[in-house]
């Protein structure tokens, strides 16, 4: 018997990823297909199982990639193959999302399909703009409307009369291009013109703008201001509420745009820290980690681990990394146990404490410099001392142990290489005007961003540059670059709370 498929109809939500289900993303993770649209973010995408086919139909008003009949016959076809389908839609799949037409003809063709529901952009949006679509003692009802109806509908199938004088709250999905006709029917239907009302466009996005006016002056401050979909327009008096409860807009680096050039195995964990605080962020790793040209001496130090009495791990990445090679090598943190071992850094140090290791020394301040004063008081002439590290990383360390008369063995465990992706991007968004600021965690990221712009580096003139101590902040300087921001403490969480205090009195 012929195995069949299922399709899971999936609810995006309005566009901010942390607003997808946890049902819907596990069903991106176990499908064989999915068909997506223009909706949903991006980075929604990560969770999509690798091997899976992708397939974009994406729609925008007057220009459809695919038709919705054809889509829909898409998903009988993948699904009568046998194949588990997700079709990812933005918002919820059953609010102006067609996904009842597109089960009605998997139910024609007896093949099981499944809804997850997505937050709909009726509520979320104007809640991220401050804007609940009701509260107790101001709106006890809200309508949710297309604004964009049936074109081949002969007459129109909202009660104009019904909404405009009986229900508090109206919110209009996709209404922007139809809003001179929407203010108007409501006006003359009886909803005063100077109720208040406001225009979110892109919303739950960092781009997430909101255009503050009146149901009369509504059209006419879109055309001033020049607002373009995708935006819903919200009617009622809770839109008075947003100058008490506005939030997402008001964060310390909402409306900047920010460059992180981390390797893409890093990148997450800043973009999530400068995203929790409103930032836009643009990805252009400018190096990638890689596996070290030999593995002949880190394999012989890991053998003979127990002959040395200190071992030094200089970064987070080292200690990962490290770890790998010696469970390939069929060992574990017990190798360790005739050892002391000396971190540069929390970051590292907390690395460590996720293999069961707590290091006996970390050096109040991030720098090689700094750990070779604290360790000296510990070491003997003929101490032996494993130092694993990046392949590129400075020889300060290494030589002022020898210096002291410690015998200092350095194993590359990983190496850098230049990997600038997304730089056309990057060079778009400069020329633009459009980038605030790049940051730096490394001198590598330094190196590396510029070598890959060459002659357009000119651009960053104007951007706002942070570096993550410095040591990434002397390369920027001597590579013709001024550093704005500096952290005072070299991690990401200490680049943030840098980055904050900068833009805070700006």
């Amino acid at each position: 018997m012929e195995q069949k498929g299922k399709v899971y109809l999936i609810g995006a939500g309005p566009g901010d990823p942390g607003l997808l289900t946890l049902k819907g993303r596990d069903c991106l993770a176990a499908c064989d297909v999915v068909v997506y649209d223009r909706l949903a973010d991006p980075r929604i995408l990560s969770w999509v199982n690798p091997e899976a086919e992708r397939i974009y139909v994406g729609k925008a008003s007057s220009n459809h990639v695919m038709k919705q009949e054809d889509i829909s016959k898409l998903l009988v076809k993948l699904a009568a193959e046998g194949k588990t389908v997700a079709r990812l839609k933005g918002g919820d799949s059953f609010v102006f999302g067609r996904g009842g037409e597109e089960a009605l003809l998997l139910k024609e063709n007896n093949l099981p399909f499944e809804f997850v529901p997505g937050i709909t952009s009726a509520i979320s949006v104007p809640e991220y703009a401050g804007i609940p679509v009701t509260h107790r003692k101001v709106a006890a009802s809200f309508a949710v409307i297309t604004g964009h109806e049936d074109p081949s509908r002969e007459k129109s199938g909202i009660n104009w009369k019904g909404l405009a004088t009986g229900v508090d709250t109206l919110v209009f999905l996709m209404g922007v291009e139809n809003l001179k006709n929407i203010a108007a029917k409501l006006i003359e239907n009886g909803r005063p013109a100077d109720t208040p009302a406001a225009l979110i466009r892109w919303g739950t996005h960092p781009e997430q703008r909101t255009l503050v006016t009146t149901l009369g002056n509504a059209y006419e401050d879109v055309v001033r201001t020049g607002m373009k979909p995708p935006a819903i327009f919200i009617v009622g008096e809770v839109v008075k509420l947003r100058d008490s409860l506005s939030w997402f807009e008001t964060k310390p680096l909402f409306g900047k745009t920010f460059v992180v050039t981390r390797a893409r195995a890093q990148a997450s964990v800043l973009t999530e820290k400068l995203e929790m605080e409103g930032a836009k962020v643009m990805e252009v790793p400018a190096i990638k980690i890689t596996d070290p040209d030999d593995f002949a001496p880190l394999d012989a130090a890991q053998k003979n681990l127990a002959s040395y009495d200190w071992v030094i791990f200089t970064s987070a990445n080292g200690v990962d990394l490290f770890f790998d090679r010696l469970l390939q090598n069929g060992k574990d943190s017990r190798a360790f146990a005739n050892n002391k071992i000396a971190a540069i850094g929390t970051a590292t140090a907390d690395m460590l404490t996720a293999y069961g290791l707590t290091a006996d020394l970390i050096p109040a301040s991030y720098k090689a410099e700094d750990l070779v004063d604290t360790l000296l008081p510990q070491l003997h002439k003929g101490s032996k001392v494993l130092l694993a590290r990046a392949k590129e990383a400075r020889n300060v360390l290494p030589d002022s142990l020898r210096a002291a008369g410690a015998d200092v063995d350095v194993v590359a465990v990983y190496q850098t290489v230049s990997d600038c992706e997304n730089k056309e991007e990057l060079l778009d968004a400069l020329k633009n005007k459009a980038v605030d600021c790049i940051t730096f965690t490394s001198s590598s990221t330094v190196t590396n961003l510029l070598k890959a712009l060459d002659s357009e580096k000119e651009l960053l003139k104007d951007v706002t540059l942070a570096a993550i101590g410095p040591i990434t902040a002397k390369t920027m300087e001597k590579n013709g670059l001024k550093p704005t921001v500096c952290a005072d403490t070299y991690t990401i969480d200490g680049l943030m709370e840098a980055l904050n205090a900068f833009y805070a009195v700006k």
